[in-house]
């Protein structure tokens, strides 16, 4: 029996009905949002080395000691340092190649301001900063049929 109706079937199909799918929509939108964040942590270091040395002097009532009235130091001593793996030399003066002075009239007032900075590291700057960036993207799509 079964044979029968199959092939019943087969000989006379059976018409169906259906419809086409047809969007009930004219018109639309979409928005899209997306955030993202990152942030940066840096640390900047610099050093800045004095490869040469300064004297300097002021007064009155004061002339060099010296026989030519010579007043520049000698710059005798040698030296290398390292610092965070930076090897660099320089020279400097040394204490007996610093200028001697004398008051000029001994009656008077006088006044002497020496100084002498010497070669070597001179400042270490290090610098700690977080940069905070946040990025929002809006993507708007229209459509329409």
């Amino acid at each position: 029996m079964t044979r029968f109706w199959l092939l019943l079937i087969i000989l006379f199909p059976v018409k169906t009905l259906a419809n086409p799918v047809v969007p009930t929509f004219r018109t639309g939108s979409s928005s899209t949002n997306s955030t993202s964040q990152s942030v940066i942590t840096e640390t900047i270091v610099s050093h800045q080395f004095r490869t040469g040395y300064s004297l300097s002097v002021s007064g009155t009532n004061i002339e060099s000691a010296d026989v030519n009235g010579y007043i520049n130091s000698i710059p005798t001593a040698e030296a290398t340092q390292t610092a965070n793996g930076i090897n660099f030399s320089y020279t400097s003066p040394t204490l007996e190649g610093v200028p001697r002075w004398k008051i000029v009239n001994a009656s008077q007032p006088f006044s002497l301001v020496e100084s002498v900075i010497g070669s070597g590291l001179d400042t270490i700057t290090k610098i700690d900063r977080v940069i905070n960036t946040t990025t929002t993207t809006t993507v708007e799509t229209t459509f329409g049929q």
